[in-house]
Formats: C-alpha cells, structure tokens, sequence
C-alpha cells in the first residue's frame, strides 16, 4: 500500500497561509528512487504551522485559525493513499497555537501557545475526534531578551513513558514538567536556563535519561540529564548551533534525534543550516561534527523518514524543500533534491 509499503512513505507539510499556500500539503519520498513527488494539496486550512501524526497512523492534529480565534483540527487519514478527512476542531479566542502533540494511545492532544501562554489539554474521542473536554494551564513570566517580555510557550509533549507532560516556554528561560493524568495539569517540576537563552523545543535521548533543548534566543543546545521517577532535568552542557559570528539573532529552529542515540540533529534559520552532533554513548554529551547547509533560506523545521537513510528539511522563505540522503553510521547528510516547490513550509511529518 502506499506509504504504507517498504519503498514508500507518505509525509505531510504544515505551513502558513499568508500568500500563495492553501493548507497542508501531502508529497511522496519514493526510497528506491530516493526523491520526493507527488507534491499536493492535502487539506485547506488557515495557518496550520505545526501538524502532529498519531502513532497508529490514522489521525492528524493540526494547529487551525479561523478569524480571531485559534485552536486544533482533527483528521482522519486514508489507509491507502493517506487523504485526510476533517473530523472536528475545537477553537479559542486569540491566536492559534504554535506546537501540537498526541499521545501514544491516541487519547490526549496538547497545544502551546507563543502568544496567548496557554498551555491547552483536549481529550479524543475512539475515532480521533474532539470531545469538548478541554484543561488550561496560563503561563506568567518573562526573562531578559527583548522578544521575553511575557512568557511564550513553544512546546508540549508527553515524556517518553508517558508519565509527565514537557512545556518549554522561551518568554521564561524554562521547561516545565506537569503530571499527566485525566484531571488538572499540575506542575511538579521546574528547570531554568541561562537568561535569555529562549528555550524553543525539546527532544529525548532513547536511553530515557538524556534529554537534548534548543534555544531559539542564543543557538545553543542543552544536554540535560532527564530523572523519570520526579521529571525534573539537570543541565550537563551547551553547546552552540552556528559559528561564533552568527549567535546573535540566527533563530535555531528544530531539534531531532537518531533513534539509535548516536546523532543529534538542530536547524538554524538564519545560518540557513543543519548542525550535526555526534552523542557519546555513556554520558550523553554532544561533540560537533559540521554544518550542512539546507539549500533555502529559513529552514523551519525537518524530519527523519521512517528508514532514517533520509531527512527532510523545510525552507519557509524560499518555498522549498530539500532531501538529504543520510548515512547512519557516520550521521552526515548529502544533498539529493532542492527544487521541490512547497509554499510557505513550516512543519513537515511522516505517516
């Protein structure tokens, strides 16, 4: 089946909706012929910068305006060719949000909002739908950059045995542990970075004790030791993302991880690149190995496909993405496409 098979993987583009793009956008990555096609319109939308795929592969959740109020819609996605049907949205006043996430077993969607500071808990219903029930968490703090002046929540996600959920809010310099349980969100945990560093996202080493956060603010990235039993993190190092000349204002964007815990992955927008780090298998720490360039201009976001031999990076100021092969032994990426035409690309997911 398509996407479904072993030579080819589906994979979704969320993207803004100021000038040319209509919604989320669908392409092919054929492994065998190692390139990207069939790129497509999936599903009209207004802004939906950030998608989340479920882990059964049936449902999309994807960040929604409508006017002046903001929120998640619901897919259902084909099980052959990956088309996704609308199932409901659940909206607030304000702007949208600017991260989405689900759960493993497809029964709790988050949200984080940069500009409202809420941190928003929806519950599905068995087929991936909404069911109104929804818990607010509002953020307060700020921190010593310009851009913090209130707290800006850019992430939450769920750890990896489930147990707590991660916000990181960049307004604040913090990543925030909450419980994860049917009732209220409750915070039980705290972790402060240097000021002014604008925390943005945040991933997990396989092992479950590391755990790797990219500032936007100073293009760094934490190597935390990450305690499961209190969920709380303890910084081991920074490491920056671009060139010295390039700390002020480059933007780091996302952070990715190999499943097999060897390599690190971070975007830098303004350096219009992706830094490769090689991770010690004892300690966790990061050592750089190169800068690879993304081939377009503000690079928003990227993935690893499901064979992690590719990675997919989007250029939201040129319109682009690039394909990249990837040699898993060395983690180093080669160029392979830089043409595939895509408006405004922010978030891009496979199936």
């Amino acid at each position: 089946m398509k996407g479904f098979d072993m030579t080819s993987y589906i994979g979704y583009i969320g993207t803004y909706t100021k000038k040319e793009s209509k919604g989320i956008y669908q392409f092919t990555l054929d492994t065998e012929k190692k390139m990207i096609t069939d790129v497509q319109l999936a599903a009209k939308l207004e802004n939906p910068t950030y998608i989340a795929v479920s882990k059964d592969k049936r449902n999309l959740f994807a960040v929604t305006k409508n006017g002046e109020q903001g929120g998640i819609t619901s897919f259902s996605v084909g099980t052959e060719t990956g088309t996704l049907t609308k199932l409901n949205s659940i909206l607030l006043d304000g702007a949208p949000p600017c991260y989405v996430s689900v759960n493993n077993i497809n029964s709790k969607v988050l949200s984080a909002n940069y500009h409202t500071k809420k941190l928003v808990s929806y519950k599905l219903n068995q087929d991936g739908s909404f069911n109104n029930e929804i818990s607010i968490v509002n953020h307060e703090g700020s921190g010593p950059h310009e851009r913090q002046e209130k707290s800006h929540l850019h992430f939450a996600d769920f750890t990896p045995d489930g147990k707590y959920i991660i916000v990181v809010d960049l307004g604040s310099d913090r990543i925030i542990t909450y419980t994860n349980t049917d009732d209220e969100l409750n915070e039980v945990n705290s972790f402060s970075a240097k000021p002014g560093s604008g925390p943005r996202h945040i991933t997990f080493h396989p092992n479950g004790k590391f755990a790797y956060a990219v500032t936007e603010l100073s293009s760094e990235v934490i190597m935390l030791y990450y305690d499961a039993e209190d969920g709380s993190f303890k910084d081991i190092q920074y490491i920056s993302t671009v060139p010295e000349e390039f700390r002020e204002g480059n933007d780091a964007s996302a952070v990715v991880i190999s499943s097999d815990g060897k390599y690190l992955y971070v975007g830098n927008r303004r350096h219009s690149s992706i830094a490769i780090y090689k991770i010690d298998e004892n300690n966790g720490e990061l050592t750089f190995l190169e800068w690879t360039p993304t081939m377009g201009n503000w690079p928003r976001d990227f993935v690893l496909d499901p064979t992690e031999e590719f990675l997919v990076a989007t250029n939201e100021k040129t319109d682009n993405m690039t394909l990249f092969s990837r040699n898993k032994e060395t983690g180093r990426l080669t160029l392979l496409q830089s043409n595939i035409k895509v408006p405004e690309p922010v978030c891009v997911k496979f199936l």
